[in-house]
């Protein structure tokens, strides 16, 4: 596996040497950048966006080479499934719902017993050059039995691959896997899990503490609907944190569990901000004063959470960054950010993921089932919005293109010590703070 692993590092992009300028820029754009064309492509049309300097390539591919890159919200390269067994447990019989389930267990952990997945798992990671990945561990809602569908199999997952990709349970397990150049995987669940029997408080909150021992460092408030806490981003009217939503962050506090207010309404994240004794972040958004998105934060907002010695964290979703969507945009948000809230306030949290390339060979092994037309997902309520996500904008920002977004920050001007910030200790910090 070691083996294996120096094979990855040599032939990425930010283990490369960057000695020449003109070698920097033919590994960057060049034939040999990587030998997966679904990177490939990503990096060609993030490097014509940019058009940087061979100067801006080579500094940024060794600041990025050096810097700790901490998602502060993201996930892992997903496996292709198995298309034989997911066909095989389909002609069984299985539900629909199990088949999901199924699909998803295999699409987060697959990996760990693939060796094809395997390889393109360690190539997709290390090409980005990310050291560790706040990850979505807990599916959307507070459900706790529903949650743990998704964070079992990144339990699995970590587990399995202890060695190369082991779990992060605090921030200098980070430190250590840069230094051991690993990668590694904090987690974090879309929402505070709730036994909803609504019979004391105390009772009803119990569960944070379990899902803390099983390695959850982060969790969302709400996702984008109403909940007992307060209400998320997609609600036509926020009514703010509720006096329930107050003793859970008092429990999140108390146990270290940074406060994420991503999917929640304006108002509940300033007020989230204005009662935690802790940092909190907005981990994956955008600033709603360049484009007018409900899942952006407007000004005032994202400075509470500031005062709090939180964080935002900019995403690459086209439509949330308006502009062209493209990575241009993303660097202008990071601009503004920094320029009006203070470089030690701002991350990037991607909210993408890379898809093996192997995924539509293995989707096309399962025969489509018969079923009747899907009804709305609950926590998937967006208001309509108008916005043409291009391919183009989609490539620039891909995963796989973090080392673009260090150079794309070097050639906007800003220091070293603010682009190590944003890449990843920011995040480290906030997570440090909860300790």
């Amino acid at each position: 596996m070691r083996a294996t692993r120096r094979r990855f590092v040599s032939t990425s992009l930010v283990a490369c040497s960057a000695s020449t300028l003109g070698g920097a820029r033919r590994l960057l754009a060049g034939p040999l950048a990587s030998p997966n064309e679904k990177i490939q492509q990503a990096r060609q049309v993030g490097l014509a966006l940019l058009a940087p300097s061979d100067r801006d390539i080579a500094h940024g591919l060794e600041l990025h080479a050096q810097s700790i890159v901490f998602d502060s919200y993201g996930f892992a390269p997903r496996s292709a499934v198995d298309g034989a067994a997911l066909q095989l447990a389909s002609e069984t019989g299985v539900s629909d719902a199990e088949l999901a389930d199924l699909r998803l267990e295999m699409m987060l952990s697959r990996s760990a017993n693939s060796e094809v997945e395997l390889r393109e798992f360690l190539e997709a990671f290390y090409s980005a050059g990310v050291t560790c990945i706040f990850q979505n561990a807990g599916e959307e809602g507070n459900d706790p039995l529903r949650m743990l569908k998704r964070l079992a199999p990144l339990t699995a997952l970590t587990d399995n691959l202890r060695t190369t990709c082991p779990k992060a349970l605090q921030p200098a397990d980070v430190r250590a896997a840069k230094q051991a150049q690993h990668v590694c995987l904090a987690l974090t669940t879309n929402g505070v899990p709730l036994r909803q029997q609504l019979e004391n408080t105390r009772d009803e909150l119990r569960y944070v503490r379990l899902f803390r021992q099983l390695g959850v460092n982060m969790m969302h408030l709400t996702y984008n609907r109403r909940n007992p806490l307060g209400d998320g981003c997609g609600e036509p009217n926020d009514g703010g944190l509720s006096d329930f939503g107050r003793l859970a962050i008092a429990e999140l506090n108390r146990l270290g569990i940074i406060v994420d207010v991503a999917h929640s309404g304006w108002r509940t994240s300033l007020e989230a901000a204005r009662v935690s004794n802790r940092p909190i972040v907005a981990s994956h958004t955008a600033c709603a004063a360049l484009h007018a998105h409900y899942r952006g934060k407007p000004d005032e907002t994202i400075k509470a959470i500031c005062d709090t010695g939180g964080l935002i964290g900019i995403c690459c979703i086209p439509k949330f960054l308006g502009g062209q969507g493209d990575l241009r945009a993303l660097l202008d948000h990071l601009d503004y950010a920094i320029k009006t809230f203070g470089a030690e306030h701002v991350a990037i949290g991607t909210d993408v993921a890379y898809v093996s390339r192997n995924s539509a060979v293995e989707n096309t092994k399962l025969a489509k089932r018969p079923s009747a037309r899907a009804a709305e997902r609950w926590e998937a309520l967006w208001p309509p919005f108008d916005f043409d996500e291009s391919s183009a904008a989609i490539d620039s920002l891909a995963w796989t293109n973090w080392p673009l977004f260090t150079i794309g920050l070097v050639q906007r001007g800003h220091t070293d010590e603010t682009i190590r910030r944003v890449l990843g200790e920011n995040t480290l910090r906030v997570w440090s703070a909860q300790q």
